[in-house]
């Protein structure tokens, strides 16, 4: 019988539906993990702030990973169990690198994106899905650039983001970005090249959360969609992609569940954690 003590949970297209909303029979399911005694948690490219605040007070909910693993925390204290962060000198070669380029530019600093306000309020030409354009005015904080808040806060900062216009474009930052060495991409959207520092990802993160409490990683269940996600899902124990993950995070895979419109990540934790299959 499967042991699941952990489970790590992507938000964006895996426990949030197209709507971001957060369902009611995944709401259960995760309650019920809980209850168990098992250690649910977000695992997610989002800041601390970015979280939708109804799964930043759930109850029993008591750690985080953000930022793709750059941050992870103890919500109940506020205490940052561990963190891997982009030297300012990183980030603004990086922020360099995009400013040659169409983007909505934003950083990360202690759990709070920032964003260039310019940019911000032209967030339809960037954002291709209409559902994160109140979620970026909500969450993030306008400044009016950002390579000076790296340079004024002078200080490791959690991630970069660059989210564009143009597609080709995207392609060519890509290719120039790993031309810079010390740089972790990946691109959840498919329109966004995130930025964080080498080695920084979501499965390094949950794995070494997963050793801080004592649980084995054969003992971890991970679920996700995207780029971000696939090296999380490889080095879970048992990782499960959405029905419309990636083909790559399906490859990563060892369960493919329903998709997120479709309650799937439900499904695998009534499945794999509730009943044990």
């Amino acid at each position: 019988m499967r042991k699941i003590r952990m489970v790590g949970l992507d938000l964006d297209g895996t426990l949030l539906n197209d709507r971001k909303e957060f369902t009611p029979r995944c709401r259960e399911a995760v309650a019920a993990a809980l209850a168990q005694g098992v250690v649910v948690l977000v695992a997610t490219g989002r800041p601390w702030m970015g979280v939708p605040e109804e799964l930043r007070e759930f109850p029993g909910m008591d750690y985080a990973l953000t930022s793709n693993g750059a941050r992870i925390l103890d919500t109940r204290s506020g205490q940052v169990l561990s963190e891997h962060l982009l030297s300012p000198g990183l980030a603004e070669r990086a922020l360099s690198v995009c400013a040659r380029y169409d983007t909505l530019k934003e950083v990360y600093f202690d759990g709070q994106g920032y964003a260039e306000a310019e940019k911000m309020a032209r967030v339809e030409v960037y954002h291709k899905n209409p559902n994160m354009w109140e979620y970026m005015r909500r969450t993030r904080i306008p400044v009016r650039d950002v390579t000076e808040l790296v340079q004024k806060e002078n200080r490791g900062l959690d991630k970069v983001q660059a989210l564009f216009a143009d597609m080709e474009e995207r392609t060519r930052a890509w290719k120039d970005l790993e031309a810079e060495k010390g740089l972790e991409l990946v691109g959840s959207l498919g329109y966004n090249i995130e930025i964080n520092a080498a080695g920084v990802n979501k499965g390094t993160g949950l794995v070494n959360l997963g050793r801080m409490l004592g649980i084995r990683r054969e003992e971890i269940m991970a679920c996700g969609d995207g780029d971000n996600d696939a090296a999380m899902l490889r080095e879970a124990g048992f990782g499960v992609a959405m029905a419309n993950a990636e083909e790559k995070v399906k490859e990563a895979a060892d369960y493919i569940t329903r998709s997120n419109e479709e309650d799937g990540v439900a499904e695998a934790i009534e499945k794999f954690v509730l009943r044990g299959e």
